[in-house]
């Protein structure tokens, strides 16, 4: 066990450090200059030698004059102090205050889709696999849900319920009048913006867990062991409940995988519903070059990512006894 887990551990340092790297690289292949992009939305000077001034002491107050070899030094060296350097878009806000900004708006938003549309999708698509008739109208509609761009249905969702009948809120968190409060007002009005991104989501992610359940059951319920079951007079309830345990293990992963990508946001979805998310704060920060914003956003994602696939790897030696089986006969 003690050899799995620092083995485990190796590969994801191994992997944090070269996926921090490319998140480095990134932004400075982009084309474009991220001081000249803020001078152009700030500075209202009109003189050149003025504005090269600014120019120079921007760079030098971002490290951007240095030699690559040693700005990238440099951001490992305030990455291990916490500091994510300044945003140049919203000069001068640190980048790590930024972020805090913008991830409860995603976890908010994205923890509950996720999760209610897994058990929902799981649930329904393991029921529908019993049933012929049943299967025929759930397969067909998983498919149209799990085919639909949240783009469209964001859109779609806000015409109807936003404009048409006026029910919801098209944009935003919460009213421009009100200002972020534990107050019932406020949280309501949270709710209130919440409830058409959180829709949008969860239909969508509905359908493909429900596909996904639907055709691992029938797969493990025509397995060997399934047969064998049935040969020897096993109530079919216990059959299912056996295929359900075993298909369950693929989508605890895919589980996993969403959750680690809460802090990336969601994109199409925030930026339909100008919804404050880290998505939509990537977005903006990608438009306006701001170098230092989006190496946060992404190292957020990659920190996101590799934490939900070792927790992954620790609940799969939980529930699935041939992982411990294969551990066992590993440090033999």
């Amino acid at each position: 066990m003690r050899r799995y887990l620092t083995r485990k551990i190796l590969i994801y340092l191994l992997t944090f450090f070269l996926a921090v790297t490319i998140d480095w690289l990134i932004p400075r292949f982009m084309p474009g200059d991220p001081i000249r992009n803020m001078l152009a939305r700030v500075s209202v000077a009109s003189n050149a030698s003025a504005i090269q001034m600014m120019y120079d002491y921007y760079a030098r107050l971002f490290g951007l004059d240095l030699p690559l070899w040693q700005q990238y030094l440099n951001f490992w060296k305030a990455l291990f102090q916490g500091n994510l350097g300044i945003s140049t878009y919203l000069f001068p806000t640190p980048v790590i205050e930024v972020l805090k900004r913008a991830v409860p708006y995603d976890v908010f938003l994205l923890v509950p889709s996720i999760l209610l549309a897994w058990y929902a999708g799981n649930n329904f698509g393991a029921f529908a696999a019993r049933s012929k008739r049943l299967d025929n109208f759930v397969l067909p509609l998983s498919y149209v849900l799990t085919a639909t761009p949240y783009m469209w249905l964001g859109i779609l969702l806000a015409w109807f319920f936003g404009i048409v009948l006026g029910l919801f809120p098209i944009a935003g968190a919460y009213s421009f009048s009100l200002r972020p409060t534990w107050s019932w007002t406020f949280l309501l009005d949270l709710l209130h913006h919440w409830f058409l991104p959180f829709a949008s989501l969860f239909i969508i992610d509905f359908g493909g867990w429900a596909i996904g359940m639907r055709n691992m059951i029938i797969y493990e319920l025509e397995a060997e062991y399934s047969r064998y079951l049935t040969a020897l007079g096993a109530p079919q309830h216990l059959i299912r409940r056996y295929a359900f345990n075993n298909a369950i293990l693929p989508q605890i992963t895919g589980l996993a995988l969403k959750l680690g990508v809460i802090v990336a946001g969601a994109l199409v979805t925030e930026v339909v519903f100008s919804y404050p998310g880290i998505g939509y704060l990537l977005l903006a920060a990608i438009q306006n070059q701001d170098y230092f914003l989006i190496q946060g956003c992404f190292l957020f994602i990659i920190l996101g990512v590799l934490i939900a696939n070792f927790v992954i790897d620790l609940v799969y030696i939980v529930v699935d006894p041939r992982t411990r089986r294969g551990m066992v006969g590993e440090s033999a």
